[in-house]
């Protein structure tokens, strides 16, 4: 189980392009929601989110973890999906419902406080809290250790609805919508055929 979240580390030789310490747990919770690929909802009840989180070493197996705890973890996630779909320019990720997702995720962070830990090395956020409370504030030290980057718009979901899976832009000047060239080749046909139909 992870002890914290590294925050403003250096890494030695990173690629100005390698996703930041700390992404790929966002990405892997953002990836929990179902897909129209077939993927499907990871954090659906109870059993479910334990599984997910006992895998992503987050709580010990032994931990209890109830109906409320997924349904406040998938509400976290989709404000998550939000903003992240702002970053890649998606239709509806602006106004209104940006700032409804941007005002969750502060009230959620006010629920799940996270502790700075400072030593000679570096500081890391981590949370005092146990059980899943722990487990989320580890998800939120994730998110505020990757937006104190400069790579934070880098972390994205795909453009293409009901896509929407979570992806590292790692295109040289940060222009990825999709998370794969099938999605945007599907977006440019209904595009095609919406031109088409029109008188």
């Amino acid at each position: 189980m992870t002890d914290g979240i590294a925050g403003g580390r250096s890494g030695a030789a990173r690629s100005p392009l390698a996703t930041p310490p700390g992404a790929a747990l966002v990405l892997d919770f953002v990836n929990t929601k179902p897909t129209g690929g077939g993927s499907p909802e990871r954090l659906g009840d109870a059993e479910s989110l334990a599984q997910w989180l006992v895998a992503s070493g987050l709580v010990e197996p032994e931990v209890v973890v109830t109906a409320a705890d997924a349904a406040g973890a998938r509400e976290l996630r989709d404000a998550l999906v939000m903003v992240l779909l702002a970053h890649s320019g998606a239709e509806g990720a602006q106004g209104e419902a940006l700032a409804a997702a941007e005002r969750h995720l502060r009230r959620t962070a006010s629920v799940y406080p996270l502790v700075p830990v400072i030593t000679a090395e570096g500081a890391v956020l981590t949370s005092e809290q146990a059980g899943v409370p722990r487990a989320l504030g580890m998800i939120l030290a994730a998110i505020t250790e990757t937006a104190a980057t400069d790579k934070w718009g880098r972390l994205k979901a795909c453009r293409n609805p009901p896509c929407h899976i979570g992806f590292f832009d790692r295109t040289r000047n940060a222009s990825g919508a999709y998370c794969s060239s099938g999605c945007g080749s599907q977006v440019s046909m209904r595009a095609l055929r919406r031109r088409r139909q029109s008188p």
